[in-house]
């Protein structure tokens, strides 16, 4: 063998063990963009902070995660399209906003009187890792989770559904349909139009999560709180541009894989505190009158529940037209909702 060639081979052995002895910042770093909807204080945002720090410091800096609060990069409805285009390599989006499209996330979404994002993130992750939906199958799943049950902020107090009707509430989505077979006269409206909409009196109060009692201020104006109806969960979605996925090395694929689950119900628990906080707060902050906290009784809610059995029917009738076991997934996410209920005691 030549001089040059044996001069050739020791340069090269020479630079790889260099490479081995450096700091993974050092070598080339992996640059990840995370696009996120909402504003960087509520709580889908938090997780995408704490998913950031989590992927950094696992990979010790071999992954740099650049995130976009605020719809700054993409917004909720073009978030599935936007990471499929590579638009953003990661986003967060609420299934939700795309009605039919996710069938079996949809089960979730229904009025099971979900006791906590907890339990719920945590049964819907285990839900999506059995079925694996057709519709997600283009990206891959970073993690899922839901918002904390929605209940009922109001200028009045809401103690049965005789005091619910008529009653004009905001709702979204799945919430305005339960809100019209309870009832009330739900009024359909972004979260954004809210604040402005209690102030002129066009709604008398919002259905949703009641960490925005402290986080939007509703408390200001919605002094009545049904704090135990806990009528639905929101399911959101976090997923990768697939190509992006597959060119990550098996190590840094390893720490997000690892992430999912751990991330679902880290999400589930801090916004679990955070409806606590929200609460709290509201009470303290707010005097003649105080925010007032209700809970009624189980003979009450098993009246509300009666009226929504209708929502559950129909789900299994469209979602089997679809050629989906939609009973059997209902049973599985049942099943689950005990697992973790009994696991993550509210």
């Amino acid at each position: 063998m030549g001089r040059k060639v044996l001069l050739v081979i020791f340069v090269g052995l020479a630079a790889i063990l260099l490479l081995s002895f450096l700091p993974p910042a050092a070598q080339a770093q992996i640059k990840l963009s995370y696009a996120n909807f909402p504003p960087a204080p509520t709580f889908p945002c938090v997780q995408m902070e704490r998913w950031k720090q989590e992927v950094e410091k696992r990979t010790q800096g071999k992954v740099k995660v650049d995130t976009y609060p605020g719809s700054t990069l993409l917004h909720a409805k073009n978030m599935f399209d936007g990471v499929a285009a590579g638009t953003a390599d990661i986003g967060n989006t609420c299934t939700s906003y795309f009605p039919g499209m996710f069938p079996v996330v949809e089960a979730v979404d229904l009025p099971l009187a979900w006791p906590s994002a907890t339990v719920a993130s945590a049964s819907l992750w285990d839900l999506v890792e059995k079925y694996k939906p057709k519709e997600l199958e283009r990206f891959k799943i970073i993690t899922m989770f839901t918002c904390p049950p929605a209940n009922i902020m109001s200028m009045k107090p809401i103690l049965s559904l005789e005091d619910l009707k008529g009653y004009e509430l905001r709702a979204s989505g799945t919430g305005a349909k339960i809100l019209e077979l309870l009832g009330a006269a739900p009024v359909a409206m972004p979260q954004s139009d809210v604040p402005e909409a209690l102030q002129k009196g066009v709604i008398k109060g919002n259905v949703s999560s009641l960490e925005v009692m402290k986080d939007f201020k509703y408390a200001e104006h919605c002094r009545h709180v049904t704090g135990n109806v806990n009528l639905f969960v929101v399911s959101f979605a976090v997923v990768m541009n697939k190509g992006k996925w597959e060119s990550l090395p098996s190590d840094v694929k390893k720490v997000i894989d690892d992430l999912s689950k751990e991330q679902a119900i880290w999400t589930g628990q801090y916004v679990d505190n955070h409806v606590k906080e929200a609460i709290k707060w509201s009470i303290q902050t707010y005097k003649n009158p105080t925010v007032q906290v209700y809970q009624l009784s189980p003979k009450e809610i098993s009246r509300w529940y009666a009226l929504l059995k209708p929502m559950r029917e129909k789900y299994i009738k469209d979602v089997e037209a679809k050629g989906l076991p939609a009973k059997k997934i209902l049973d599985e996410v049942t099943k689950l909702k005990e697992k973790y209920s009994k696991q993550y005691p509210d």
